[in-house]
């Protein structure tokens, strides 16, 4: 039998055409001639080496320290409440840490005020020390929503405030409450004090030998009375001595 005498030529190819370019080949002629059976080259994979973050390292003078302990990247940095740094003299052969600043304190932009700061008050008179012979400072500068420092954040405080001791170099310091005792005694007041304990702390290259008292915060003595006479004792046993 003879060919289709109706079959079209030209719309064959042109289909033939469409299904190549919808296939994906978008040209019909090379000029140039192509060995189909060489093998293909393989483009090299250039690694770039990652971007090394070196670790973060605490300020080593006490002036940059306090600067980025009250700046930005500060732990507390953001919170509702403001920051407290710390008061009195940096010189100071006392320092007394204690927790964080109490509901007052925000007002008057210092530690330990209201009731709580006139009982410290005659705490440090009773010893014959006012807060411009001290050194005072909070664990943590800004006072929490809830009043307490999550488990998470405490570890970074504790690191920070042994940073900051160690920076103070006091002869002694006094740890008013569980916080701080936690944080340099590793033990809540009522069970490290009763003694002078000795800390060995290190900025950098240099250690340094710190005597630590814990005791009973004035906000616990308030609630009761009946364990100043207690607190007594161990301000007896942190000022005996030091003046010599």
């Amino acid at each position: 039998m003879g060919a289709d005498q109706n079959f079209d030529w030209r719309h064959a190819a042109a289909s033939a055409i469409d299904w190549w370019r919808e296939a994906g080949v978008d040209a019909t002629i090379d000029e140039a001639p192509r060995n189909w059976l060489a093998r293909v080259a393989a483009t090299p994979v250039v690694e770039t080496a990652p971007d090394v973050v070196a670790p973060f390292v605490l300020p080593d003078t006490m002036d940059a320290f306090l600067a980025w302990r009250s700046g930005p990247d500060a732990p507390e940095a953001g919170w509702p409440e403001q920051m407290i740094p710390a008061q009195g003299t940096v010189s100071s052969d006392l320092m007394v840490l204690v927790d964080l600043p109490e509901r007052e304190d925000a007002a008057t932009a210092t530690l330990m005020s209201g009731a709580v700061g006139r009982l410290f008050d005659r705490m440090l008179a009773a010893i014959g020390r006012d807060r411009n012979s001290v050194y005072l400072a909070a664990v943590c500068t800004a006072r929490p929503t809830s009043g307490r420092v999550t488990p998470e954040m405490e570890e970074r405080l504790h690191e920070l405030v042994r940073h900051h001791v160690a920076l103070a170099a006091p002869k002694r310091v006094l740890l008013l409450g569980n916080a701080p005792s936690r944080a340099l005694l590793g033990a809540d007041a009522a069970r490290a004090r009763g003694g002078l304990r000795t800390l060995n702390l290190k900025v950098g290259t240099v250690e340094t030998e710190i005597e630590a008292v814990a005791s009973f915060h004035p906000r616990f003595l308030l609630e009761k009375p009946a364990f100043k006479a207690e607190a007594w004792k161990d301000l007896q046993m942190l000022i005996g001595g030091l003046d010599s």
